[in-house]
C-alpha cells in the first residue's frame, strides 16, 4: 500500500492534526488521498452520509482530503461507557459492550480481519492513505495484542512518522525512549520525526535536531510551531484543555457543563470564533457563577452523568439557575437529564436492567432508552410555535439511543421540525429552556447568531453580525497549512512514501 502512518510518543501529541494537514496537502497537489485510524477510543463521534457513525477525527480529516467519510477509514470504534467498559461501534454500528479485557482477549482476531478489510478497500479507492495511531506504539503492557499502532504498520506495510510534543517537556527522552522500546523491525519502518507544538524562536532548537538525528540516525522533518485557532475539531476530552484555553472576558459568557463522559464536545467549537463570546467549563458547583447561558452537552453515559451532577451539587445549581431566569440548551444527553425521569429497562445506559433516574424535570417527558442506536444525518427548520423571525434551515445529525415521551397534560412545545415533518424537541419560555437530539445545531450560522442574539438582548447589547462558518472552515486549516510548510520537509515525507519498498 502507498501511504504513512503518523504515530506519536504519547497521547495529543497532534497526530489528528499531522494526519489533517498531510492529507490536505496531498490533496491540494491532485493526490486521491484518504485518511485512516484502524481503532478510535472516543466519544467525539461523526455521521457519515449512509448514518454510520465514525470517529470524528476520520471525518474532518476526510473533508480535509476532498473525499467522502466512509466506515473503511475508521473500520472500529470504541466509546467509553464507563471506566472499565466501552461500546464497540464496528463498521458504523453498535456492535456490543465489553470490558477492556474482554475486547483485548476476545475481539483481536476480528479486528485483524476488519483492518485487513478497510485497508484492502482503501487500497483499491485511493492512491494514498495518510493513517494515524493512537497513544503510543510502546505500550508494553499491551503491545502484543494492539490494533492501532505497529501491528496495523505491519498490516499495510508502510513507513512511520513520529510525532513528539515539545510543549509537555522531556521531548529527548520521549523520543529516544520510545525507539528503544520498538522491536528492531518496528524500528525500520520509522523512517521520520516531527517536532510538534514549539513556541518561540525555532533556531534556539537547532542544536536538538542535531542532538536527535545524531542519536537516533533518523532525520527530522519538522520543528512544527505551536499554532492556536486551526480549526481542527479535537478527536477527544484529550484535547479540549487545549481547544478551550482561551480565558478571554466577552460580553456574552457561556457555561458549558464538563460531564465525565462527555460526547461530541465539538458542538460547542462554533463559538470559538465569536469574537463577543466566552466559554467556561464548569465541573464544581462552586464554579457555577452567572453565565449568559447553560449548555449541557451530550454524553455517553447520561445516567451516570446525571448522578454526578447530583453528587456535586450541580443539578441544584441547574435548577436554580433556570428559576432564577436563566437560559438553558440539552443537547442529546444533556436534553435527556432536563426530563422528568430517565429509564434503563433494557441497561442499555447503565448496564443494569429495570434502572430507573429522576432527571432535572425541566422538561415535561420522559426519556426510555431502548437497544436500537439512532445514527442519522437530518434537515429542519424552526417550529412555527417559537414564534422566532426567518425561515432558519438547519442540518445535524442524530446520534442516541434513548427518545423521549412528552406528559400529555403539558403538551410537546416542539423546537424544530424536521425531515418528513416531524417534530423534535423542546423549546419555551422564549427560547429560555431548549432540549434537542440535534448535534451540530450550533454549527449552523444563522441559528447560532438568532440564538446569541437573543442573549444580547437580554442583555440590552447590540446585536452581532451572522459569522460565516461554512465559508471559514478550511480557511484556518489552509492559514495553517500555510504556516507549517516552511517548517516541514515536505518534500522528504514525500519521498519516503514513494520509495518505500523500494530499498536494494
Amino acid at each position: 500500500m502507498k501511504g504513512i502512518m503518523i504515530q506519536g510518543t504519547s497521547s495529543d501529541a497532534g497526530k489528528s492534526f499531522i494526519t489533517t494537514v498531510f492529507c490536505r496537502l496531498l490533496a491540494n497537489e491532485g493526490i486521491k488521498v484518504a485518511p485512516f485510524k484502524s481503532q478510535n477510543m472516543s466519544n467525539n463521534s461523526y455521521v457519515t452520509v449512509d448514518g454510520s457513525e465514525i470517529g470524528r477525527a476520520q471525518g474532518i480529516q476526510a473533508e480535509a482530503a476532498n473525499t467522502e467519510a466512509s466506515v473503511w477509514m475508521n473500520p472500529i470504534l470504541l466509546k467509553p461507557k464507563s471506566d472499565q467498559s466501552s461500546e464497540i461501534v464496528l463498521f458504523g454500528k453498535p456492535l456490543r459492550t465489553l470490558s477492556g479485557m474482554s475486547y483485548r482477549e476476545d475481539f483481536y482476531e476480528q479486528g485483524i480481519d476488519v483492518i485487513k478489510q478497510s485497508l484492502a478497500r482503501l487500497e483499491e479507492a485511493y492512491d494514498a492513505v495518510i493513517m494515524e495511531g493512537a497513544g503510543s506504539p510502546v505500550e508494553i503492557n499491551l503491545k502484543d495484542r494492539e490494533l492501532v499502532n505497529m501491528k496495523v504498520a505491519e498490516l499495510a506495510d508502510v513507513p512511520v512518522i513520529l510525532v513528539a510534543d515539545i510543549e509537555r517537556g522531556g521531548i529527548f527522552a520521549s523520543i529516544v525512549g520510545t525507539l528503544e522500546l520498538l522491536t528492531p523491525s518496528e524500528r525500520k519502518r520509522v523512517k521520520g520525526i516531527i517536532v510538534n507544538k514549539f513556541r518561540g524562536d525555532i533556531r534556539l532548537f537547532e542544536d536538538g535536531v542535531a542532538w536527535i538525528e545524531e542519536r537516533t540516525e533518523i532525520p527530522v522533518l519538522g520543528v512544527i510551531p505551536y499554532i492556536n485557532g486551526h480549526m481542527v475539531e479535537g478527536e477527544d476530552s484529550l484535547s479540549l484543555a487545549d481547544r478551550f484555553s482561551d480565558t478571554k472576558k466577552s460580553s456574552i459568557e457561556l457555561a458549558v457543563l464538563k460531564l465525565p463522559y462527555i460526547s461530541n464536545y465539538t458542538d460547542i467549537e462554533p463559538f470559538l470564533y465569536e469574537e463577543d463570546v466566552s466559554i467556561r467549563w464548569v465541573e464544581e458547583a462552586s464554579a457555577f457563577g452567572k453565565p449568559d447561558a447553560l449548555i449541557i452537552p451530550g454524553t455517553k453515559s447520561t445516567i451516570h452523568d446525571l448522578r454526578y451532577l447530583k453528587k456535586t451539587g450541580l443539578a441544584q445549581k441547574v435548577i436554580d439557575y433556570y428559576h432564577h431566569d436563566g437560559t438553558i440548551i440539552g443537547i442529546c444527553g444533556g436534553f435527556q437529564m432536563l426530563c422528568e425521569e430517565l429509564i434503563d429497562a433494557e441497561g442499555m445506559d447503565t448496564g443494569s436492567r429495570q434502572t430507573k433516574e429522576e432527571g432535572l424535570s425541566l422538561i415535561p417527558a420522559k426519556t426510555f432508552f431502548s437497544a436500537e442506536k439512532k445514527t442519522i444525518r437530518t434537515m429542519g427548520s424552526l417550529h412555527s410555535e417559537t414564534n422566532l423571525p426567518g425561515n432558519v434551515l438547519l442540518e445535524g445529525y442524530e446520534i442516541h439511543l434513548g427518545h423521549s415521551v412528552w406528559n400529555t397534560e403539558h403538551g410537546q412545545s416542539p423546537f424544530l421540525v424536521l425531515d418528513k415533518e416531524e417534530e423534535e424537541g423542546f423549546y419555551e419560555e422564549k427560547g429560555r429552556l431548549i432540549g434537542t437530539y440535534l448535534h451540530h445545531l450550533f454549527h449552523n450560522d444563522e441559528w447560532r447568531a438568532l440564538w446569541l442574539n437573543m442573549l444580547r438582548q437580554k442583555k440590552q447589547l447590540p446585536p452581532g453580525k451572522t459569522t460565516f462558518m461554512i465559508n471559514e472552515k478550511f480557511k484556518k486549516l489552509d492559514e495553517a497549512v500555510e504556516q507549517i510548510h516552511p517548517f516541514l520537509k515536505w518534500d522528504k515525507v514525500k519521498e519516503i512514501i514513494d520509495g518505500w519498498g523500494q530499498e536494494t
